[in-house]
């Protein structure tokens, strides 16, 4: 009997998997890399659970600037560190002016990008400082936008390296909407954990692409990590605010 292959969706979220975080490898199917960005918000949901489970297995157990720090280092390594490196690259290419390619595409880190490393941690630690019990909802909620903020990048704005590593994304990219239907599956459960203040963090998943994309005039591999970590961090301290401004007017 002859051996069903898998649909190109499934491929392509094992690819998606693949890339997009450190964890082993599925068995089957063979993964394919091509539309792979629509199930990076899918990743991001169990990435975020994972940094949720280390942040209430660590509650009352270390200190909290321990517990922070555990929880985002937790981040870094499941990502591999593939979208906090494009925060680095992308400041040191803003900083370059008219060299800004040519700088983003130096494997060396110049002093911009160092300050961007710091400032998306400090904001990050910030966040989750402030959230507390709510802070392990809100993880899942901040990596799943942060994940949606390249899906707009690729479909309004040029790639600005026709050659580069991320080309593929435009190459096989399809309309917005499209690209946005994994996402949507994801709601009822994110609505589960944060029925409305989560939704929030989707703000910046459209406003930092947009704003990198004018900025640039397009985008590149670089700038759809970065459009990632500030969507996440940003969207975790937009949740705090939102939540204190609720107790308070509650």
């Amino acid at each position: 009997m002859p051996r069903l292959s898998a649909p190109p969706w499934l491929r392509d979220l094992a690819g998606a998997w693949i890339f997009y975080s450190v964890l082993p490898a599925w068995p089957a199917p063979a993964p394919r890399f091509e539309r792979i960005a629509r199930f990076a918000p899918w990743v991001g949901a169990v990435l975020g659970a994972l940094q949720a489970l280390l942040w209430w297995g660590l509650q009352g157990r270390v200190p909290l600037v321990a517990q922070v720090a555990l929880v985002l280092a937790l981040g870094l390594w499941l990502s591999g560190g593939l979208h906090m490196d494009g925060v680095m690259d992308s400041a040191d290419g803003l900083a370059a002016g008219d060299r800004c390619l040519e700088a983003m595409a130096d494997s060396r880190v110049g002093a911009s990008g160092v300050q961007a490393l710091v400032l998306v941690l400090l904001l990050r630690t910030a966040a989750l400082t402030m959230l507390g019990t709510a802070a392990p909802m809100a993880l899942v909620w901040a990596a799943v936008c942060g994940r949606v903020a390249p899906l707009p990048a690729m479909a309004w704005f040029p790639y600005l390296r026709p050659g580069g590593s991320a080309a593929f994304h435009r190459a096989h990219g399809a309309p917005l909407a499209m690209e946005l239907l994994p996402t949507l599956l994801l709601l009822p459960g994110l609505m589960l954990l944060l029925p409305w203040q989560g939704l929030v963090a989707l703000v910046p998943a459209l406003l930092v692409p947009v704003a990198l994309g004018r900025r640039l005039g397009g985008h590149s591999g670089d700038t759809y990590g970065a459009c990632v970590e500030w969507t996440e961090s940003v969207g975790l301290l937009l949740i705090a605010a939102t939540l204190r401004l609720a107790a308070a007017a509650g």
